[in-house]
């Protein structure tokens, strides 16, 4: 799952995509409504964490404006007004949630988590595939009902790869669904995250690769 935040505290910027990242996101960060209309011109994301007041506007009048263009991804306002009157607004302005500075990063994950299952469609909280659950919600993975150390990054693969069974899936979508901008498309982040996923679900294997392609999930018959 990705996730844009747009804020303009450097101490934010800093703080929330680092606790998002731990929760297995991939996060890119935007400073001003120019930048993060651009970012959302170029990438599809679950989720959208908004600072309402940022240096060339208030962001809740963007956020109305692209939904009455028909834009559907889900908003959490993150701001220091906390009025009545800014709550109402940012919720009929277009914000799916709202949340007042200071706040618990704990919390602040938990509702983003939320705000990005809601916008998965057919997405549930518990994923299984052959021997391997996956709850989504506590970012736990057992295999044959052993809970296995996933990191954050590990878990973002196994759940993309999970709810693609269908088909194989390559290295550039993973880069794009399961990293952020920072990545260089051109390292081995994708196969040396493989490995060590791979190590870690034990044997038979899980994960094969397909030459030219990319990754899929072993299939039961062997297909």
């Amino acid at each position: 799952m990705r996730v844009l935040v747009v804020e303009d505290n450097e101490d934010l910027q800093v703080a929330v995509p680092a606790a998002l990242r731990s929760a297995a996101l991939a996060v890119d960060l935007a400073v001003s409504i120019a930048a993060a209309d651009e970012a959302l011109f170029v990438n599809a994301y679950d989720c959208v964490v908004f600072d309402r007041l940022l240096p060339d506007g208030d962001s809740i009048r963007y956020v109305r404006h692209r939904r009455e263009q028909g834009w559907a991804v889900p908003v959490l306002f993150l701001t220091g007004l906390d009025t009545l009157a800014d709550r109402v607004d940012g919720f009929e302005y277009g914000g799916d949630d709202y949340l007042v500075k200071p706040f618990a990063v704990a919390e602040l994950t938990a509702r983003v988590l939320s705000l990005c299952r809601r916008a998965g469609t057919g997405r549930t909280p518990v994923l299984r595939y052959q021997d391997v659950e996956m709850d989504t919600g506590r970012r736990e993975v057992r295999r044959g009902g052993v809970l296995l150390g996933l990191t954050a990054k590990e878990f973002a693969v196994l759940e993309y790869l999970i709810t693609r069974t269908d088909r194989t899936v390559s290295r550039s979508e993973l880069i794009e669904h399961c990293w952020d901008a920072a990545a260089d498309p051109m390292s081995n982040v994708v196969d040396a995250t493989i490995r060590r996923l791979r190590t870690k679900l034990r044997t038979p294997d899980l994960i094969e690769a397909v030459r030219g392609q990319g990754y899929r999930l072993v299939r039961a018959d062997g297909a």
